[in-house]
């Protein structure tokens, strides 16, 4: 409990006249009488303030967020008691969201309600809290305020922004686009997988006619192929302090996470399952699912995945994951390469190379190729020039040192990992490598 501004004034304003008490003998009994009701009405008001309002609040809002976007959430103050009830409502949101609407000043009359609407943007995915609302009421004279912690907690989900996953999964199926990386025009019938007999159409391949029905259909047949379905994509995914590299708002690791969800959609869409498992301080398996329970299952646990100060083991990572698949898997590995990984790196992809097959996917820091675009000026702008490039020079050198195919490692900077892991992906449904 707190005095109000209007009790300090009130305090001020009788005390400044005793000063002139010495000069002023006659003011002392007016003055006394002053002071004597307004602590008569101080500890009247303080006592009316002694017990919890009769509110009950509750809150409405959906259970799952999606991050860096704004929600609405409601408050409904029911007043339980026969008088009004003036306060000042303030919600305890999880800490750091951005925040519009609050602190919001209302008067509930009696046996009424009030619905306060507030939006919220959360800065992170994970789960996240809100505590009681707190409510400051004020006495009928407005001279103390005393705040009370009314109404349920709650928690909500925050898991990354879906309309931004549809953006990218888009983009990165679209192959014609000069942004999705390799221009290429489909050919129909590719894949290993027989589809069916049809028809001899201009154009087709004549390995692809099927004599055997040519002879007796007494025309020419050809087989049609798909590409191959019940196939696994397991992505091993860096959670150490490399991937908290940041270019602009967005992390390494939440570009991984995005370009992970991105592949994921379009793989169980192809009918093959996917499944993934992380190495670091915070080490998850899920095993590869089919179909949409597949994609909700790598949906559920990432979404509150965060990366840290841990440093990786490649070779750790990679054992441990030999020993989870038993059938042959797309193993996606997606971290930030050093010179210092050559021979850790090359250990756990010659590891899981024996039997599935690995790609590995090397974010750079987007950052360090400005650098090299921006104007040389000042003394600075070269050594800034200087040093970046030689940073570059010897993480080339460290990848080209681990000795993988080129097909099979990429050095990309994070924005556009969705599109290089898509094309990978579908360049090895539609080759049939797997």
């Amino acid at each position: 409990m707190i005095p109000s501004r209007r009790l300090l004034l009130l305090i001020a304003v009788l005390i400044l006249p005793a000063f002139l008490l010495f000069f002023m003998p006659l003011l002392f009994w007016p003055l006394s009488g002053a002071l004597a009701l307004l602590l008569v009405l101080s500890m009247f008001e303080m006592w009316s303030l002694r017990r919890a309002p009769a509110l009950r609040i509750e809150r409405q809002m959906q259970g799952v967020w999606p991050v860096d976007l704004w929600n609405s959430v409601n408050l409904t103050l029911h007043n339980q008691s026969a008088q009004t009830i003036r306060c000042e409502v303030l919600d305890a949101y999880p800490h750091r969201w951005q925040c519009k609407g609050l602190p919001h000043q209302t008067e509930i009359e009696p046996s009424s309600f009030k619905r306060i609407e507030y939006q919220l943007c959360p800065d992170q995915r994970g789960d996240a809290q809100f505590s009681a609302p707190f409510i400051r009421i004020k006495s009928r004279l407005g001279l103390w305020e005393r705040t009370f912690r009314i109404g349920p907690t709650q928690g909500v989900k925050v898991f990354p922004d879906f309309s931004k996953l549809m953006g990218n999964t888009l983009l990165a199926t679209d192959r014609r686009s000069p942004t999705a990386g390799n221009l290429r025009k489909r050919r129909r019938g590719e894949g290993t997988d027989f589809r069916q007999l049809r028809d001899y159409r201009q154009g087709d391949s004549q390995r692809s006619i099927d004599w055997k029905a040519t002879a007796r259909y007494q025309k020419p047949i050809t087989r049609e192929y798909q590409e191959e379905r019940d196939q696994q994509v397991i992505f091993l995914l860096d959670t150490g302090r490399r991937m908290l590299s940041k270019d602009g708002n967005t992390s390494h690791f939440d570009h991984a996470l995005n370009a992970i969800l991105t592949l994921s959609f379009i793989a169980q869409k192809q009918g093959d399952a996917v499944g993934l498992m992380t190495f670091g301080s915070s080490q998850r398996w899920l095993a590869p699912h089919k179909g949409r329970a597949g994609l909700d299952r790598i949906l559920a646990g990432i979404y509150d995945l965060q990366a840290d100060e841990t440093a990786p083991d490649f070779s750790l990572a990679a054992s441990a994951l030999m020993r989870r698949l038993n059938k042959r898997a797309f193993i996606v590995l997606i971290t930030n390469l050093r010179d210092e990984d050559d021979e850790a790196m090359r250990s756990a992809c010659d590891l899981l190379s024996t039997k599935h097959l690995v790609m590995c996917a090397s974010l750079r820091e987007k950052s360090l190729d400005a650098i090299l675009h921006q104007p040389i000026q000042q003394l600075n702008d070269a050594l800034r020039y200087s040093a970046a490039l030689h940073y570059l020079q010897q993480r080339d050198y460290a990848i080209k040192h681990l000795g993988i195919r080129a097909g099979q490692l990429i050095d990309i900077i994070p924005e556009n990992l969705s599109n290089a892991l898509v094309n990978r992906y579908l360049d090895i449904k539609e080759s049939g490598a797997l």
